[in-house]
């Protein structure tokens, strides 16, 4: 295990807002803090096209571009940035003792976990072929290019009828497709969802395709799970909430997790159930999720760190 071990004294896992962010204020305190980027460098930021939302950039900013600026912004302070993936944790004892795929062995003084959270998707070849063209998984970031146009949510549960119901503020109407008879929402999201005027139940619906060209989506094709009649509905764009799912696999019986798989922070910090690990947007937020408020999970984790460290 000593061999090519390595002594940080704040790692961070994951590279998106919250992991660069986390980055930027841990090496301005001298720090000297290491990135895994993950999978998906940048994180789920990367696969959204403009970004309208996030203060500073009154113009908007590509997903990538705002990333990569993150990026630079970590590095110009001193962050040591790794493209690979932490393929194991050992939270038993501090220095934690971590193992990433380039072959490193390191002990980890403090840790940060910034791993994110990944949107369920349908897995449908024409799914990924519109992503960003079309078809988004998160309706308060990209809603409000679809002002005044129809529009299709998948799902069914909270969040779906949440989206849904933001989505009827903007659009000219809204069809929720959900492939039960009954939404799975809470009752008064429920309540919220059936009593607005544009938005348009499609009961025991399941999509088949998202239809479109090179500008990009203009349809979804929908078939009926009891009869198996399909047809088509003509849309601007595809919502898909359907869930989100935590990238919380390397901590399974290693930190308090909630019924959802979410890491637990104490209330009003980023301290996990162990002492020296912190955990920094999507991965312990299921209920904002946006860039700005992991960036500010970011910037907290890097502080608690600085503390417990000189504490």
């Amino acid at each position: 295990m000593s061999e090519n071990m390595e002594t940080v004294r704040c790692l961070i896992i994951g590279s998106g807002p919250a992991g660069y962010t986390a980055a930027i204020y841990a090496a301005r305190a001298d720090l000297k803090p290491v990135i895994y980027q993950g999978m998906q460098p940048g994180g789920q930021l990367t696969i959204t096209t403009e970004v309208d939302n996030f203060p500073g950039y009154p113009k908007g900013i590509t997903g990538p571009e705002m990333m990569e600026e993150f990026k630079q912004q970590a590095e110009r302070f001193g962050t040591e940035i790794r493209f690979g993936v932490v393929t194991e944790v050992d939270l038993s004892n501090r220095p934690f003792k971590v193992k990433a795929d380039d072959g490193k062995t390191l002990s980890a003084e403090t840790l940060i976990i910034a791993t994110g959270a990944s949107a369920k998707w349908l897995g449908m070849e024409s799914e990924r072929k519109f992503m960003g063209m079309g078809v988004s998984g998160c309706a308060t970031c990209d809603g409000f290019f679809y002002r005044g146009q129809e529009v299709a949510i998948v799902g069914g549960g909270d969040t779906a009828a949440e989206e849904a119901t933001y989505l009827a503020k903007l659009c000219k109407k809204v069809f929720m497709i959900h492939r039960r008879d009954e939404l799975r929402a809470s009752k008064a999201m429920q309540h919220k969802v059936l009593n607005t005027p544009n938005i348009e139940m499609i009961w025991d619906t399941a999509p088949e395709e998202i239809l479109g060209d090179q500008s990009g989506v203009n349809g979804v094709r929908v078939r009926n799970v009891k009869t198996g009649a399909s047809r088509d509905i003509p849309v601007m764009g595809v919502f898909v909430a359907i869930g989100h799912k935590p990238n919380t696999e390397l901590f399974l019986g290693q930190l308090e997790l909630d019924d959802l798989n979410y890491i637990k922070t104490k209330p009003g910090t980023t301290q996990t159930s162990i002492e020296g690990v912190f955990a920094a947007g999507d991965v312990q937020d299921h209920h904002y999720r946006q860039a700005v408020t992991a960036a500010g999970t970011g910037c907290m984790a890097a502080i608690e760190a600085e503390r417990f460290l000189t504490s």
